[in-house]
Formats: C-alpha cells, structure tokens, sequence
C-alpha cells in the first residue's frame, strides 16, 4: 500500500512535467539540437516499452519486440521498423540484452518501497 501512495504522489508530480517533456520534444525536434531530441525520444521510447508494452523501463519497444517475437504486436513492430532498418530489432536487442540481463541479475527490478 506504501507503494501505491509513493507511486500515486509521484506521478501526480511528473506526469505534469511529462507532457511538458512532450511538447518540449516536439519542438526541439523541429528546432533543436540532433542530440537532445535523440535523448528525448529515446526515454519516451522507454516509457512507452515499460507502460504500454508492460516491458522493461530500461529497454526500447525494439528490443522488447525481438524478445517477444511470436506474439503478434511484436511482429508488427519488426515488420514496420524493417522497413526504415534492416534487422532493427535485432541490432536493439543485441545492444541491449546486456543491461536486462545485468539489471535481473542485480535484482534492480524489484520493489524499492516496503
């Protein structure tokens, strides 16, 4: 229960700052530097692989996608990413299996708050 009431306050303090990230990214996408619009993408990549995809925070969609490629939403990820890059999903998971693994092995996933 402690949990939820850390989880809840939080997120009334960052889902606020989340959609000014959001608008942020547009813009800086359209106007800013190349490399803070790939850091702001790159983190909403995460959270979207962690909340809508119920994968892990510290993994892209591409990666999760290659991981759990017999399901179906899996293979329309790969088959769209295919299209900009060859073996995208792949070359994802290949970069970053490495940190799920250490980061299940360090049991860095489980519950901070008792």
């Amino acid at each position: 229960m402690k949990e939820r009431l850390a989880g809840f306050l939080l997120m009334c303090a960052v889902v606020p700052m989340a959609v000014c990230g959001y608008l942020m990214l547009v813009w800086i996408g359209l106007f800013g530097p190349n490399a803070r619009g790939r850091a702001g993408v790159r983190a909403l990549d995460h959270f979207v692989n962690a909340t809508v995809f119920n994968g892990y925070a510290w993994e892209s969609i591409s990666s999760h996608a290659w991981r759990e490629r017999d399901q179906r939403w899996a293979r329309v990820v790969i088959r769209v990413t295919d299209h900009f890059q060859k073996d995208h999903c792949l070359r994802a998971n290949r970069r970053e299996q490495p940190v799920v693994d250490l980061v299940l092995k360090s049991r860095l996933d489980r519950q901070t708050i008792a």
